[in-house]
């Protein structure tokens, strides 16, 4: 398993960022989950931004695996956000059915840091 390949995950500030830069093959993006779901609970991470600026193609496996990631980082208290949408990503997405429900899009990396910091200034000002 050695060519197995590692999206890194950086942390700034109290979110997480994971920008795909690669095709993710079906063990590399189980792989993918499994090591943001394990920075978010290590960091207590209140926000993930999953940049998919650099994909052009999405299947159905990572397609499923993106919603699931959404759904599981918000049960763990994180805000998603998904940005660098191209639009044949957008359009599959659809195609698939994927309702990505809960997740923020934004365009850019630096729209969805805007995003994250509004939403945790609410949050710890009291609204939500």
């Amino acid at each position: 398993m050695s060519d197995l390949i590692r999206v890194p995950i950086l942390q700034i500030e109290q979110f997480l960022v994971a920008s795909i830069q690669v095709p993710l093959h079906d063990s590399s993006a189980v792989q993918f989950r499994d090591d943001l779901l394990t920075e978010i609970h290590r960091t207590r991470a209140r926000g993930l931004i999953l940049d998919m600026t650099a994909m052009d193609v999405v299947d159905s496996f990572l397609g499923k695996l993106i919603g699931d990631v959404a759904e599981m980082a918000g049960l763990m208290g994180a805000t998603v956000v998904i940005t660098g949408l191209q639009p044949a990503v957008a359009i599959t997405l659809v195609e698939l059915g994927l309702s990505l429900e809960g997740v923020v899009t934004a365009l850019n990396l630096e729209k969805g840091m805007a995003y994250l910091r509004r939403r945790l200034a609410q949050e710890e000002a009291g609204y939500e």
